[in-house]
């Protein structure tokens, strides 16, 4: 799962990148506000933590013109400005949460999986489809009601991102982006392969099927 952190701050950026990778997301860095709006022009992404102030505008300028063009991610304002006059004009521009800096990192995980849980409308951590339960917050599956099993970083993000979007035939390229981060070296579309054989040899091959020449799907039923 892809996320875009908008954050000119050197440090934080790279802190918080860290800190969201080992909680399975992938993650995109821009310090400006012409990045950010390039890269949501180009990338797909299920979450945005905005910073407010950057070298080249104003974060709240950039939420109004994402909303504005109706692009619909959740974005979470992560800023050190503390004022309640803030906080409404951020809400009111369009932001899902906001959240002050300093601030506790369990805090802002808590607050990214409760807005992709509002997303999906679901208010648990586990997802269920088809007879896979999997544990967000341990990273961990289980099939009907056997024992919780773990699972590689890489396998927990694909089969995760496949659960959130169930019933969709998902391209190569398309799985690849929702792996690995811009400024990782580009993966091989054969490893997408790999990891679709490992999960198929977990939870049954049924459940992850092939269409040929178009990618893979998850049933949900």
């Amino acid at each position: 799962m892809r996320v875009l952190l908008v954050e000119d701050d050197e440090l934080l950026a790279e802190s918080l990148a860290e800190l969201l990778d080992d909680s399975g997301y992938r993650v995109d860095v821009a310090s400006g506000m012409s990045t950010a709006a390039a890269l949501v022009s180009t990338e797909s992404y299920a979450l945005a933590i905005l910073d407010l102030g950057l070298p080249d505008g104003s974060g709240m300028a950039l939420l109004s013109d994402w909303r504005q063009a109706r692009w619909s991610v959740p974005v979470l304002i992560l800023t050190a400005r503390d004022s309640w006059m803030d906080k409404v004009e951020g809400l009111r521009a369009g932001a899902d949460d906001y959240m002050t800096k300093p601030f506790h990192e369990e805090e802002l995980l808590a607050r990214l999986q409760a807005l992709l849980r509002r997303r999906v409308d679901t208010f648990s951590h586990v997802l269920e489809i088809n007879g896979i339960c999997l544990d967000e917050q341990r990273q961990q599956y289980r099939l009907a009601q056997g024992d919780w099993q773990g699972l590689t970083s890489t396998e927990f993000r694909l089969l995760r991102y496949l659960m959130r979007h169930p019933d969709r035939v998902h391209s190569k390229p398309q799985l690849l982006e929702q792996l690995y981060a811009l400024d990782q070296d580009a993966a091989a579309p054969n490893l997408i392969e790999v990891y679709i054989a490992r999960l198929r040899h977990r939870l049954g091959r049924e459940r992850i099927v092939t269409r040929r020449g178009e990618g893979y799907m998850l049933v949900s039923a």
